[in-house]
């Protein structure tokens, strides 16, 4: 049969564009993409990229406070969010660009609207045109989740959170995860009062335990209120705001209210259900290894599959589809060991097991430092840094590395490399350490932490 394309990709985001390129640029493929609202996805439109450097932003007054111990003369200004504003959304608009470009520069062809699968080779435009391919590629990422409580229509999610008019005064955050976490701190950095609401017993559930208490006690120490085993029971539109009525009796007013509570896959409506196509309990594509769903014209790749819900991992799944299919050159995408990093502040990064995940499986040494970083401690502040290795007794690999301070982020990469070559702790004592860094801390650990 003759198809229209080679290759039909659903959704612009990180995973799909990476695909779409890589097929038609080395592989020769027929290429064409589909994309409702703007290219580049969640990271670069509505997720990473702008939170990062509202996190940047964010940073400032502290740096300006440390200026002035160092013996600068500087004073704080107010924080213009509306020149803010402008300056990402010319940024955001310059990498969307940059993403068009790179997929019209290898020939694909760009649709800008919805498209849903008609069958296993048919997709339908939004404006009823359809269109045939050999293989359909679902890369719709996902969407933020709101628990259905009253007055829910009051909140705002991540997705609104950088295109807001003004910033609040008061802010509550509800939601314990990364993107909560993320922007209740990038918020208290702008100067608004934050309470952060999250019905488990810690923020961060599914990082090592050590280092999210460690990341909890920093946010608190400046400025956001965490209340733990709190949830919303009902928000309600007041004369002066918004107010909420808690699960442990209390009633609070905010000017903004944000919902950070998970997010699901974004498969509604696309038609997936009818042809076959196997979805998971929160409506997650089910592929195998490859990335090939139950209908074997059909991939997914990246949030969609709901596997790890990482840009940097959308793009290795989308490459290695592409390679597969296309490329002559079968290979699967590495879900192990994958480094990640959270823009609290303080960061936390983080490669391989947690502590508890590590010692559930078998004798394991656990190596920490926690000190006061050389920079902040000269300019009067009490920050504290963590540095942790979790060891097998048996093999001495590390298993897991976890850093929480300034630069975790970059430092986790470099670690990651170390972690996923199986460096064992004594890797990690032969080499020298680069002196003053926080990072030094990783090679000169020497022993094993007690735990009572």
């Amino acid at each position: 049969m003759a198809y229209d394309y080679d290759l039909f990709v659903i959704g612009g985001g990180s995973g799909g564009v990476r695909a779409a390129r890589i097929a038609a640029s080395e592989g020769g493929a027929r290429v064409a993409l589909a994309e409702e609202y703007r290219m580049g996805g969640t990271c670069v439109i509505r997720g990473c990229v702008p939170k990062k450097l509202m996190v940047y932003a964010s940073e400032y007054p502290g740096l300006i406070e440390d200026a002035r111990a160092y013996g600068w003369k500087v004073e704080a200004g107010a924080f213009n969010w509306g020149h803010f504003r402008v300056q990402l959304e010319a940024e955001l608009n310059r990498l969307e660009a940059a993403y068009r470009g790179g997929l019209t520069g290898a020939g694909v062809q760009i649709f800008d609207q919805r498209a849903t699968v008609v069958d296993a080779h048919t997709v339908e435009l939004a404006e009823g045109q359809r269109l045939t391919a050999k293989h359909i590629l679902i890369a719709t990422g996902g969407r933020p989740f709101v628990p259905d409580v009253p007055g829910a229509e009051l909140a705002v999610t991540s997705n609104e959170m950088f295109r807001l008019e003004k910033l609040p005064k008061r802010a509550l955050v509800v939601g314990g995860g990364f993107i909560a976490s993320e922007f209740a701190c990038i918020l208290n950095g702008l100067g608004v009062n934050v309470c952060q609401y999250y019905r488990g017993a810690q923020i961060l559930r599914g990082f090592d335990d050590e280092a999210r208490g460690h990341v909890a006690t920093a946010m608190q120490a400046s400025g956001v209120t965490i209340h733990c085993g709190t949830d919303v029971l009902r928000l309600e539109k007041t004369h002066g705001g918004i107010r909420a009525v808690a699960t442990d009796g209390t009633e609070r007013e905010f000017d903004l209210v944000l919902y950070a509570t998970g997010r699901k896959p974004n498969t509604s409506g696309l038609g997936l259900e009818t042809l076959g196509v196997e979805l998971g309990r929160n409506g997650e594509v089910k592929v195998d290894d490859w990335s090939q769903s139950s209908v074997p014209s059909i991939y997914a790749v990246g949030d969609v599959t709901n596997r790890i819900n990482l840009t940097p991992v959308a793009i290795r799944e989308g490459h290695a589809f592409a390679d597969t299919v296309f490329g002559g050159k079968p290979r699967k995408a590495d879900h192990e060991l994958v480094a990640s990093a959270v823009f609290t502040q303080p960061e936390l990064g983080t490669v391989g097991m947690t502590e508890e995940a590590a010692r559930d499986q078998e004798p394991v040494e656990v190596y920490a430092a926690s000190f006061r970083p050389m920079q902040s401690l000269f300019a009067g502040r009490q920050d504290r840094v963590l540095m942790k290795l979790v060891v097998s007794q048996s093999s001495r690999k590390v298993l897991g590395c976890h850093i929480v301070g300034p630069g975790a982020g970059e430092m986790i990469q470099l670690a990651a490399i170390a972690v996923k070559m199986g460096a064992t702790k004594e890797d990690f004592d032969r080499t020298v350490a680069v002196h003053p860094t926080i990072s030094e801390e990783l090679v000169t650990m020497r022993n094993p932490v007690r735990r009572g």
